[in-house]
């Protein structure tokens, strides 16, 4: 953690590494005080949430008055959030003189556990591999816990004797929430107090769950002791407030009851809000142009700004412009229009985007389809739920490792799924060989040359929680690329929950059905048709026709007073 103290200097406080503050957060100006990431107490510095919120009780307790020893530094722990790499660690890692470990290795599970001991207590602990003792050690080293009771090593105990401390038995003051601060006892109140009945209710009430989420376990345990037989029947299924009907229910009605419109769905279905909420309009009108591509009407007030806009609002209100360039490819001609009309509208930023394109950044909305007019150029939906980028490598043309003819394969890809919605961004890539330079094994559908055609990846996310894509199969020719991908996406399309991505979809459904699905050449011709029919619903290209239609720019009109 490096703090941001420019401001503090300019104020004449005085400065280390942090804001150097006193046991109460004070700095050297009494009028002044610090606490967080920018605040150094004792000569240390904390980055991690849950030392944020010890410092601010202090700091509370001492503008109120009451009575307080002060702070006096965190004990503290990290996990390392990357799917597939379970890593804990808390307090004091590193053995000295009078700090001894107990380690544990088992290269069975590939399970390691080290303990840290200093004069018969806790003071650090790794975990690698099943981190569930985490919150155990941790609140050991927080209570200053003696060990004389505890067993140091056991080997080949039962199942369900391994040491660890039940719910039940479990103290109100024991941690479950370490970014937060958020006890078990905290938790339980909450749970009996307002009725909670999820883990998602207890996460928005008490914050517990809310950062690295690794304790959302222990909540549901919490939940089960709490709320006994009742925990199970009392979890909502609802995909909104307005309806206890799951996504599958919904689904099924719409069909067997030939619903058309999303008002219908509310009313026949008997939702509570006949008008919807921000959560299940957009989900309804996604689940009608699904089973209805060539009937349903699409509903453009239940989609979210971005959409509306065809454009992704920015943190300042401006809009982003990312013209199509399929494959990542690009002309003179493109570049030239793209350069000259960020001269004429000022552009704040140009800027090739991580998906392989040039993206226009900081466009007023009232200037959005004059834009979009001036560059001649097609959408790369860059701002919605349905098929995104689809990222290339230059292949066998011009690489020398190249197996495959990988560019022309990517631009292929995109231009036979665009437009399509998904249930959320659906995005692809096309890698020239295993060295897989455009990181084809972390997209929803990834494409691997190797010698004899490519390997076909599924399932892959490389957002905040990464996913490796899962082999689904290796096909010879570019038509069953092509197949396998439409079926894939058509599968995703007809058993998605709005706004789940396909890596927790394939988890949900598991791998194996959906690749025996997939793989199935009948139900492989009849996903692909279905994926047809939903393109050739999809008649216009979205800025061309507002460009084309008055009356669509009404919505980029901007009143002045």
């Amino acid at each position: 953690i490096r703090p941001y103290t420019e401001v503090a200097k300019a104020a004449d406080l005085e400065v280390n590494r942090g804001i150097i503050v006193n046991e109460y957060m004070q700095t050297n100006d009494p009028n002044i005080f610090a606490v967080g990431e920018c605040a150094e107490c004792e000569g240390k510095v904390y980055g991690l949430v849950a030392p944020l919120y010890e410092q601010g009780i202090v700091l509370a307790d001492y503008l109120t008055n009451k009575e307080t020893n002060g702070y006096h530094g965190s004990t503290t722990f990290t996990s390392l959030k990357v799917s597939g790499c379970d890593l804990y660690s808390a307090g004091i890692i590193q053995e000295t003189d009078d700090i001894h470990g107990i380690e544990i290795f088992n290269s069975i599970d590939n399970n390691y556990k080290k303990v840290f001991l200093k004069d018969g207590e806790v003071v650090g602990a790794v975990l690698y591999g099943n981190t569930d003792d985490g919150s155990r050690f941790y609140n050991m080293m927080k209570k200053h816990e003696s060990i004389e009771d505890y067993t140091l090593v056991s080997l080949l105990t039962k199942g369900g004797e391994d040491g660890n401390v039940s719910i039940e038995d479990m103290a109100d003051d024991e941690t479950i929430c370490g970014c937060n601060g958020v006890n078990k006892g905290t938790i339980v109140e909450a749970i009996t107090k307002n009725g909670l009945t999820s883990v998602a209710e207890v996460t928005k009430m008490t914050k517990a769950g809310n950062s690295c989420g690794k304790c959302k376990g222990q909540i549901a345990d919490i939940l089960q002791y709490a709320l006994g037989d009742d925990f199970i029947a009392s979890k909502p299924t609802g995909i909104c407030a307005c309806t206890d009907l799951s996504r599958d229910q919904i689904v099924t009605q719409i069909r067997a009851k030939g619903l058309k419109t999303s008002k219908e769905v509310r009313h026949v279905l008997n939702f509570k809000d006949k008008n919807g909420c921000p959560k299940c309009r957009p989900a309804i009108n996604y689940y009608l142009n699904m089973i209805y591509p060539n009937e349903h009407k699409d509903e453009k007030e239940s989609r979210f700004a971005n959409e509306r806009y065809h454009a992704n609002i920015q943190n300042d209100g401006t809009f982003s412009v990312i013209p199509q360039m399929r494959g990542g490819v690009t002309d003179a001609d493109q570049l030239i229009r793209l350069g000259e009309v960020a001269k004429k509208y000022n552009v704040p930023l140009v800027k090739v985007t991580g998906s392989q394109r040039v993206g226009l950044y900081g466009l007023k909305k009232e200037e959005l389809p004059s834009v979009w007019e001036d560059l001649g150029m097609r959408s790369a939906s860059a701002y919605g739920k349905k098929t995104r980028s689809v990222k290339s490598c230059v292949g066998k043309e011009f690489c020398r490792f190249g197996t495959q003819y990988t560019t022309q394969l990517g631009i292929r890809l995109e231009q036979t799924f665009e437009y399509i919605d998904t249930p959320h961004k659906f995005k692809m890539g096309v890698s020239g060989c295993p060295r897989s330079c455009v990181e084809s094994g972390v997209k929803d559908f990834g494409v691997i040359s190797v010698e004899n055609g490519f390997q076909l990846y599924i399932g892959g996310n490389g957002g905040t929680e990464v996913t490796k894509g899962q082999l689904l199969t290796t096909v010879e020719t570019e038509d069953e690329v092509i197949r396998i991908c439409g079926a894939l996406m058509q599968y995703y399309r007809e058993t998605g929950i709005y706004a789940e991505r396909t890596a927790p979809w394939l988890e949900r459904l598991g791998f194996e059905n959906v690749k025996e699905v997939l793989l199935d050449p009948d139900r492989q011709q009849a996903l692909f048709d279905r994926v047809m029919e939903a393109k050739q619903a999809i008649q216009d290209e979205p800025w061309q026709a507002i460009v084309n239609d008055k009356a669509s720019q009404k919505i980029f009109e901007v009143e002045r007073v």
